[in-house]
């Protein structure tokens, strides 16, 4: 399944009393637009008191990756839904785009702790840029100037 990246920005609908609602903009993964702005309502409903009936989508924008030849080291974090409880959790992935860290996170999270793509929510992927800010062993391992990549 291949994800895309996707800007998704929206709002509540204008009323008498609030006629110049706030605008809420969100960076979702998703394999389509349909699906970005399923789970755009999703989250918006959770954190605001936004519905889909009361709300509407101004745009939604694929993002595309600046250096996509580049292979970069990214951070995410993450809450997952697992058969015991909610779990937060941080991870890093070596890539070449944040949909491929995003892919890599979705692949790793279904082989060791069985989560589905549903019950995994994406709070942040960052890029990270100094070598000393590498928090794992498996991707410092990587950073040694002698190693070279397959």
């Amino acid at each position: 399944m291949p994800f895309h990246e996707y800007q998704v920005v929206g709002r509540h609908l204008p009323t008498e009393n609030d006629p110049t609602p706030k605008i809420y903009r969100m960076r979702i993964f998703a394999p389509n637009e349909v699906v970005a702005k399923s789970r755009f309502w999703y989250f918006l409903r959770q954190l605001k008191k936004v519905k889909k009936a009361s709300g509407e989508i101004i745009g939604v924008n694929l993002i595309q990756e600046k250096k996509p030849l580049k292979i970069k080291i990214f951070g995410i974090w993450l809450r997952y839904d697992s058969r015991s409880g909610t779990h937060n959790m941080y991870k890093e992935f070596r890539e070449l785009s944040r949909v491929d860290a995003v892919k890599a996170l979705y692949q790793d999270m279904a082989a060791r702790h069985r989560a589905r793509f549903r019950s995994i929510h994406i709070l942040r992927v960052v890029e990270i840029e100094k070598s000393d800010d590498v928090r794992r062993p498996y991707i410092k391992q990587l950073l040694v100037p002698s190693s070279s990549s397959p």
